[in-house]
């Protein structure tokens, strides 16, 4: 017994220190400021600016966490919405990083999870909106649920074509054993119809342009975000940052084979290599694509990315 509460105990403090630290919240959030600082970096490039300093999203949430926090009437829920994004993104961070560093690890559905815990950040975003009692943020917490809506569809698409590519596994682990097997799930019709869908849908959930309608600074000066400042404004931009680091890193794990360990640093450079260009095309369709309307953006998700959606589940069915 004895024995049993030491390993029980010894497991939950790794745990632990995983959550916090690697691969968990604080590896995601460096990892997170430095594609951060990247992409405003390529940004400025495209506009002929020189960009700012390597330290800057640092220089920035040092600054809001000096700031005064406004919170509205509803104090608790305002405040609260913002750690419910946080929560889910450094989750999501370390289901991905632990299906890297242990892909043997016997876990089930963590990929159910991973769908799950994805859709917690604009959750907490609607919550953190609706309790500011603006109307601009209202309007901007509209838009994020109808966005939520129309790009949900086509992401558990690609996720089954994932699934299906792996031989119905659902867990992270075996969906990167397979592809190292057999190959990325890329390389195949299917899975390069999936990842197209995946790059889509991960520039609708960092909220980047053409599909920052639910903010749009130009239209209603911030949207969600509109009421917030100091430090729950720091806990959104740095979210914001996490996230810009763990869609790219789940997207190359499910299609591109992830970042593998065992082929040493070979492995782990081109791994971190798929996971910046990524974040780079990310960059590059914000600055290369005008704004779109939201009613454009749900036909557009539930019309010709839906569609391509099935047909990639059915190629990949087929073998293709």
């Amino acid at each position: 017994m004895a024995g049993a509460a030491q390993t029980a105990a010894v497991s939950g403090m790794r745990l632990a220190l995983e959550l916090i630290l690697f691969p968990g919240f604080a590896f995601c959030a460096l990892a997170g400021m430095v594609l951060s600082w990247l992409d405003r970096k390529v940004t400025a490039r495209v506009q002929w600016r020189v960009g700012p300093p390597l330290l800057q999203p640092v220089y920035d949430l040092v600054k809001l966490l000096g700031k005064e926090t406004i919170v509205p009437r509803d104090a608790f829920v305002f405040l609260a919405a913002p750690l419910i994004g946080l929560a889910g993104v450094t989750l999501v961070g370390l289901l991905v990083g632990q299906a890297t560093l242990r892909p043997d690890l016997q876990t089930w559905g963590d990929l159910i999870a991973v769908a799950y815990l994805l859709t917690m950040l604009p959750l907490g975003t609607i919550i953190g909106a609706a309790a500011s009692r603006n109307p601009l943020a209202s309007l901007g917490a509209s838009r994020e649920m109808k966005l939520v809506l129309a790009y949900e569809l086509p992401f558990i698409l690609a996720l089954a074509v994932a699934v299906i590519k792996a031989d119905y596994a659902l867990s992270l682990g075996e969906i990167l054993k397979v592809q190292w097997r057999d190959g990325i799930a890329a390389s195949s019709l299917s899975g390069t119809l999936a990842l197209l869908i995946a790059v889509l849908v991960t520039q609708a959930k960092l909220g980047l342009v053409p599909f920052d309608m639910a903010e749009a600074e130009t239209e209603i000066m911030g949207g969600t975000t509109i009421e917030y400042s100091g430090a729950p404004l720091a806990v959104i931009k740095l979210t914001k940052m996490m996230l810009l680091f763990v869609m790219p890193a789940l997207v190359a794990t499910l299609f591109l084979g992830g970042l593998r360990l065992d082929a040493g640093a070979y492995g782990v450079g081109m791994g971190a290599l798929k996971v910046l260009a990524l974040a780079v095309v990310a960059t590059l369709i914000r600055n290369t694509n005008p704004r779109v309307r939201i009613d454009q953006a749900l036909r557009f998700f539930w019309g010709p990315v839906a569609v391509l959606g099935f047909v990639a589940v059915v190629c990949a069915t087929l073998g293709y």
